[in-house]
């Protein structure tokens, strides 16, 4: 995975009654035990759960199983502080910054509570080469699927023996970011299904990021959720222990991140008016950061950082 060019990941989207209605169409069907169409190599009643990992998914498609308490091993970020957004470049946290967040390829910030970047559920832009091409979603027509925003190919998660080989080239990842140093973890991209043209669905992430969550846990890092509001509900099953929220401010749903996660909330704002409504409306209750769409060093032109 390279390093992110100067790339930030506002929240795409706030979710829509149709978005919502085909979650809970998911959900309702992997309950059922029903399976996804897994492409060529479909594993009916396969488990989504990794060795050791946090609760089963039933089918291939399903969703975590019961919700397990967070293990005791696992030093989540403290509540309610400065924090900072580094996931383009790494520098000097400001004064009064005790949880920061870098791309697995930084070295952890000295003195801070540590989160690890990585991009989890889509391949960065021109890295398709570096996933087996099987793993890289398509159409009917035999054409890659696009985060067209971003350019990044999504990946194919249709099945368990798929969801377990990106597990373990993410895992690799992780690896790394325990070995750094890092305290914490947030998979960019939970909600590719949303981008998938319908193929991929949000319990197929789900199974994912159980796996990924099952494996943080095991490397005694705190598995952060990345946007996905709509998916929050089962944040505790999943085994997601915070929260790294885009631009809930600018789109009015932080409560759904407090819902799931109360305090334990890292608020990303780029523009005036959803830091000016993020901070008006949570600042006594979460920590919040606003950043350049870019993400930019401190001391590069363009470069913005601003907190209640």
């Amino acid at each position: 995975m390279p390093d992110i060019p100067g790339r930030s990941r506002p929240a795409r989207r706030r979710i829509t009654a149709a978005l919502a209605a085909s979650v809970a169409t998911a959900l309702a069907l992997s309950a059922c035990g029903s399976s996804s169409d897994g492409g060529d190599d479909p594993e009916p009643n396969a488990t989504a759960s990794a060795s050791g990992g946090r609760g089963s998914g039933g089918t291939g498609g399903g969703t975590p199983g019961p919700s397990l308490p967070p293990p005791t091993d696992i030093v989540l970020p403290p509540s309610r502080v400065g924090w900072d957004y580094q996931i383009a470049a790494p520098y000097d946290p400001p004064a009064g910054v005790t949880v920061v967040s870098r791309d697995h390829a930084a070295p952890p910030a000295a003195g801070v509570y540590n989160i690890c970047y990585v991009n989890g559920f889509q391949a960065q832009p021109g890295a398709e080469k570096e996933w087996e091409d099987d793993l890289l979603l398509r159409d009917a027509k035999g054409r890659l699927v696009y985060d067209k925003q971003w350019n990044e190919a999504v990946l194919d998660i249709r099945t368990d023996a798929k969801r377990q080989r990106v597990a373990k080239k993410v895992g690799v990842w992780i690896d790394e970011c325990a070995a750094k140093g890092y305290n914490g973890l947030e998979v960019d991209n939970y909600d590719s299904y949303t981008r998938s043209d319908g193929l991929v669905t949000a319990a197929d992430d789900m199974a994912l990021g159980a796996l990924l969550a099952a494996h943080a846990h095991e490397k005694k890092l705190a598995m952060g959720q990345k946007n996905s509001v709509e998916l929050a509900g089962d944040a505790k099953k999943v085994g997601m222990d915070f929260a790294v929220a885009e631009e809930c401010g600018e789109q009015d749903e932080c409560n759904g991140y407090i819902d799931a996660f109360g305090d334990k909330v890292y608020v990303v704002e780029y523009n005036e008016k959803g830091l000016s409504r993020a901070c008006k409306k949570w600042g006594d209750k979460l920590s919040i950061v606003r950043r350049d769409k870019n993400v930019l060093p401190q001391g590069k032109s363009g470069s913005l950082r601003q907190t209640c």
